[in-house]
């Protein structure tokens, strides 16, 4: 089914959207946490979760894609109230930059001060492997670059400016919380440039090629328009990549991608991943 498209929220439609949630749980969130193919497991570890699934919220989109279960959880983790989302809609399955950011400006208004994304993402970078976590400390948004900003609009100056800084997209501050922790539990944490392309096909080699030559060293299609809506917020940002695959980048080597290979490897991944992030919890303040 093809969701219908909105291009234009007032913020009314996200104020109904935050009453309504607010109405189904106790909890105060202050964190976000936005879960990625595969990593919806994440999620079960929170305590004391109220549940809501997407379709009951007014006007939040809600994804198809298997591996997002698309309901919020909403909860206390490592002393933190909590709000996850398990699972996210994307630009490919027809809905606007608008309406797959939507989410995020509805936890702004629910007091969220910081928001953690994690997405499953093609390896690039020749030294990276399957089952590696990658911190993400800057994005190169190619769908944007091309015309469709999620900002694009009227500005809603309730959110923030007109212009926003991407200077430092992803928090310093946490992104070396983020260091600190993965060291103290001798986890291997790769660093790098996400690329967000429009998907749904997987790159052809040329491509993976390209965006090796202009810097990217993972590629997905998720993450950029809910990092640049946080920011427009005010919100501090931890981007986190599995590396689900590696990608790639010859005709003659007779490979292929699979979104069954990324839910396989992801699955391998969230342990690691549920660790690392429990532990950053308990690190900010």
């Amino acid at each position: 089914m093809i969701p219908p498209q909105k291009d234009l929220f007032t913020y009314e439609d996200y104020q109904a959207a935050a009453d309504f949630i607010r109405s189904r749980t106790k909890h105060q969130p202050e964190i976000g946490l936005i879960l990625g193919s595969g990593l919806s497991p994440l999620a079960d570890e929170i305590e004391a979760a109220d549940l809501i699934p997407y379709q009951e919220i007014p006007n939040f989109p809600h994804s198809g894609v298997v591996g997002h279960a698309g309901r919020l959880v909403i909860g206390r983790l490592a002393g933190h109230s909590l709000i996850t989302m398990q699972g996210r809609s994307h630009f490919y399955e027809g809905y606007s930059q608008h309406q797959i950011t939507f989410p995020v400006r509805v936890m702004h208004l629910l007091g969220v001060k910081t928001l953690i994304v994690t997405n499953a993402a093609g390896g690039i970078n020749t030294g990276f492997h399957a089952g590696d976590l990658m911190l993400i400390v800057d994005h190169l948004n190619f769908v944007g670059i091309s015309g469709d900003n999620p900002l694009r609009g009227p500005n809603l100056d309730e959110f923030g400016d007109r212009f926003p800084s991407m200077a430092q997209a992803y928090s310093a501050n946490l992104g070396g919380i983020t260091r600190q922790v993965a060291h103290e539990l001798g986890l291997t944490l790769r660093e790098g440039i996400y690329a967000y392309v429009a998907g749904p096909s997987f790159e052809t080699p040329a491509e993976i090629r390209f965006l090796s030559a202009v810097g990217a060293d993972a590629v997905g299609m998720s993450t950029v328009p809910e990092v640049i809506v946080a920011n427009h917020c005010g919100m501090a940002v931890i981007g986190l990549s599995s590396i689900t695959n590696i990608t790639i980048r010859e005709l003659q080597s007779g490979l292929e991608t699979s979104h069954e290979e990324v839910l396989e490897t992801g699955k391998k991944i969230v342990p690691q991943l549920i660790q690392l992030l429990k532990e950053i919890l308990k690190k900010i303040e």
